[in-house]
């Protein structure tokens, strides 16, 4: 089984927040970041909204990102290598943890300098079908100073986590409630869910 699969299993279970600081390879990061620079170029990130299809509102008092979704049908060879090794997780996952997970949907996320998204749930509350938020990070050197952390806000503590490109996050979407702190920079990731349909 691949290790990183482990390590961020492992860390979920003993702390209901999986973290792996290499989920994925460098090459892939860096496609992937080349990826959100030619989609900034083309105009194709857009505002993101609150909620899903039967309550959306875009909202920048609460989130200031600009996504772009991926596509399965896409021909970036980057983003299927990405794809795919969501997909084994997926399949590790149910081999191993028995979580029925059937479906997924990510995307890119990009938070421009003084952008933050305010504590929330993942999970809908019209909608169940969410069980799982995994996000990779693709920003290199970040320092502290730079902001942008991920705040994990569990019952006796804050896990804060900071951006690190390859790094990947893995948590309930209807248990733990999590923010971005407001960014001194640009901070990129692939943001998604494993689901239940």
């Amino acid at each position: 089984m691949p290790s990183s699969f482990d390590t961020l299993t492992e860390s979920y279970i003993r702390n209901k927040t999986g973290i792996d600081p290499c989920f994925i390879n460098e090459k892939l990061a860096e496609g992937l970041r080349q990826n959100i620079f030619r989609s900034q170029e083309d105009g194709l990130l857009n505002a993101a909204g609150i909620g899903n299809k039967a309550g959306k509102n875009i909202q920048q008092q609460i989130r200031g990102d600009k996504i772009q979704w991926l596509d399965k049908k896409s021909s970036n060879s980057f983003e299927q290598e990405f794809l795919q090794q969501a997909e084994d997780l997926i399949g590790y996952l149910n081999r191993t943890c028995y979580t029925g997970i059937n479906a997924y949907e990510f995307h890119y996320a990009v938070y421009e300098k003084d952008s933050f998204y305010k504590r929330h749930l993942d999970q809908f509350q019209n909608n169940g079908s969410r069980k799982f938020s995994l996000i990779t990070y693709l920003n290199m050197d970040w320092k502290e100073e730079d902001g942008g952390q991920l705040h994990i806000y569990q019952d006796d503590h804050t896990e804060k986590i900071l951006p690190h490109s390859r790094t990947a996050v893995f948590f309930k979407s209807d248990e733990l409630e999590h923010e971005v702190t407001a960014t001194q920079r640009q901070r990129m990731s692939i943001t998604g869910w494993l689901k239940q349909v």
